[in-house]
């Protein structure tokens, strides 16, 4: 525990202005990120006597070891750069908001030459009109099936599109009316374009006008005794009112806004947001957040906003946005809203009528989902507990392992032989720490030698990090020096979903503050497979002197739990949460190397010689193949035949040419399901179907 008045800046170090502040602990990781008007009045508050912090405050100010502090122009820089940094260091202080689902949005594609009304999750594209967020997928199905009737956009994939065109025949919607089939030319780019501009009006609340239009229609058809027509408008009016009537009328129309509620207690809070738009509730979501900083429901709202509006541009920030807390001050924030919005938004607290009876309503989803997160979480929280205990004391170990690393070796018949390396962290996968690996040191199938080898590597990594930190006091050996190329490019984050707080907040972080990758140690090493699989990976952390670390293997067979040195494996119960949470673990690292050694077989088999050609792009590549019809052929070719091709001049056909000349053809493969010859130009999906039923 420091003691704040080791790293407090001197008297008249910090300027009276304002800026965002970082406090770092004795590793270099920024553990809190704040703004403030005046650096120098809110710096002292942290620099008082202990005794006077909240204990919140208190913790942080002794976990940190130092403070900097960057001076800005206006309260709202500072409030876009804290925004920022928050992102970018994830600081263990600081409250974040965490989504308990990833909501589905209606999605719009008008970025492309058709547009596409689609489902989406995740980030937000550009050019990309969404609609929502909508509480469960089959809601946003429901209602686009019903609009289809009258605004007939494309709802088919690339694949379906492509096919479509190519046959000349639309797909079961072009037929049933449901599309308008622009993929065999019944519309014009530019008339699908202006429909689905209509889509997206209609969905963002613009009802009215176009419905009466409708019924101007279906009594002008009925006026001349055009029944037929009448009938289809009168049948389009109905769709397209059934389609508004899931979505209640609860504010005066062409209201635009959002309103946020918070439900708090001593240690967490949840926020619930309601998106109305056109008087309509268009979509609900909502977030927990454990108060790991001292906050006030002021404090909770202003990171709710900044959470909300952060990536959000344009229409997506709404007019009005409905509060239950204002933030101290109100003006940065509600600048930085306009800002983003590119027009005046107005920031308050509903005092009467129906927004007002509207956000009790809100309220109530939030203290709702508060209680219903607590329960799931201590039912969670047991239930990972006894996991963890049930194998601290079947496999003899000293205390409970609070993270568990799995690795697992995939291949397909000895080629692209792969390992991956997934990480548990009191219970819960941490995909942010996930690793991938490639075999280096050997060809062909070997998986107790694949084993060894990325052990080995994983935990020369972790020595070495030590080494740079100085932490490790003795001199490694020889063979614990690690190349930089020991894992492969995929050492990228593989992304993150999890619901828990960093139970490892302080691990050694780099000197800008990031976590440093393989730094911190597991407790138990678990690997997929038995006896052989187990011992290798033993030997590999005895050849670097690792003895604190514990070994284990679960077999698939029987789901035996095999030890080092061990004769007889353990066998947990069946009904065990430990046994459950050993299966979880060595299930998802078979899963994290199947897709890697998927799409490195992908990739192996589409490549081909033409990618090695210097100046040959995807065009002229792919016209080359078109002209010709297969790699065979275009082998087989002269250099005049090949300068027939629009596109490729005689120096691009002598290279083409020798090229193909010097890659040699391979023996044609056989796909053995089905006794298929597999062409050099194509590989059938039988193949791959029947490759992926071997793989490992």
């Amino acid at each position: 525990m420091a003691d704040p008045s080791s790293y407090r800046p001197k008297p008249g170090q910090i300027p009276d202005s304002p800026g965002v502040y970082k406090f770092r602990d004795e590793h270099g990781r920024v553990i809190y990120v704040g703004k403030a008007k005046s650096l120098r009045q809110r710096l002292a508050n942290y620099f008082q006597d202990l005794a006077g912090l909240h204990p919140r405050t208190r913790t942080m100010v002794t976990t940190a070891a130092s403070v900097e502090w960057t001076v800005v122009s206006t309260e709202v820089e500072a409030l876009q750069l804290e925004y920022s940094w928050i992102k970018e260091f994830d600081p263990r202080f600081n409250v974040k908001y965490r989504d308990d689902k990833s909501y589905p949005y209606l999605a719009v594609t008008l970025n492309e030459e058709f547009p596409r009304v689609q489902v989406m999750r995740g980030a937000k594209k550009k050019g990309v009109r969404y609609f929502g967020p909508y509480g469960h997928a089959w809601a946003i199905r429901e209602t686009v099936d019903l609009m289809l009737r009258v605004f007939p956009v494309r709802t088919c994939s690339a694949g379906v599109f492509k096919r479509s065109a190519q046959i000349g025949r639309p797909c079961l919607l072009g037929y049933i009316g449901k599309c308008s089939a622009p993929c065999v030319g019944r519309i014009s780019p530019e008339e699908h374009h202006e429909l689905a501009e209509e889509f997206c009006d209609f969905m963002a609340g613009r009802t009215g006008a176009y419905i009466r239009r409708l019924e101007r229609g279906m009594q002008e058809a009925a006026v001349e005794m055009e029944y037929e027509r009448a009938a289809r408008l009168r049948d389009d009016i109905g769709a397209l009112k059934r389609a508004m009537e899931k979505s209640a009328v609860v504010l005066a129309d062409a209201t635009d806004a959002d309103l946020i509620a918070v439900a708090e207690d001593e240690l967490e809070a949840a926020v619930q947001i309601f998106h109305v738009r056109g008087g309509r509730v268009r979509g609900q979501r909502g977030w927990v957040t454990d108060k790991v900083e001292a906050v006030t429901t002021s404090g909770l709202v202003e990171h709710a906003l900044q959470q909300l509006y952060g990536e959000e541009r344009g229409d997506a920030v709404p007019k009005e946005v409905l509060v239950p807390a204002l933030p101290e001050p109100v003006e940065p924030i509600a600048q930085w809203l306009s800002q983003r919005r590119g027009s005046q938004v107005s920031l308050r607290i509903p005092q009467r009528g129906d927004k007002k009876d509207l956000m009790a309503t809100v309220g109530r989803n939030a203290q709702q989902a508060l209680g219903l997160h607590k329960t799931k979480r201590a039912s969670d929280l047991t239930t990972r507990s006894r996991a963890l205990e049930e194998i601290a004391g079947a496999l003899g170990l000293d205390a409970v392992p609070l993270r568990i690393e799995c690795f697992d070796i995939s291949h397909l018949q000895g080629d692209d032989v792969v390992a991956s390396m997934v990480v548990f962290e009191d219970g819960l996968a941490r995909k942010s720490e996930y690793r991938r690996f490639q075999i280096k040191s050997f060809q062909g199938q070997d998986d107790v030698r694949s084993m060894h080898e990325v052990i080995g590597r994983r935990f020369k990594r972790y020595l070495q990090e030590k080494q740079k930190s100085g932490e490790w006091t003795e001199e490694p050996a020889d063979d614990a020096r690690v190349d930089d190329n020991g894992t492969t490019a995929a050492t990228v984050p593989a992304g993150t979903d999890d619901l828990e707080p960093d139970p490892m907040a302080g691990r050694p972080t780099d000197e800008d503050g990031r976590p440093k990758r393989f730094a911190y140690p597991p407790q138990l090493v678990v690997v997929d497979g038995g006896a052989p699989q187990v011992a290798a990976a033993r030997r590999a952390l005895d050849e670097l002197g690792i003895d604190d670390v514990a070994v284990c293997g679960l077999a698939k067979r029987l789901e035996e739990v095999w030890l080092p040195e061990e004769d007889d494996p353990v066998v947990l119960p069946r009904s065990s949460e430990g046994l459950y949470l050993l299966q979880r673990v060595r299930d998802e690292a078979h899963r994290f190397a199947i897709a890697y050694q998927r799409s490195k077989r992908t990739k192996r088999l589409k490549s081909s010689p033409l990618d090695a050609v210097a100046g040959l792009g995807d065009t002229r590549r792919q016209a080359l193949l078109k002209h010709f019809g297969s790699l065979k052929k275009l082998r087989a070719a002269t250099v005049d035949e090949i300068c027939e091709v629009p596109g490729v001049g005689r120096k691009t056909a002598e290279t083409v040419a020798a090229a193909l000349a010097g890659a040699a053809p391979s023996a044609p493969a056989v796909n053995t399901a089905t006794g298929e010859i597999i062409e050099d130009d194509g590989v059938p999906p039988a193949a791959l179907s029947a490759e992926r039923g071997q793989e490992r």
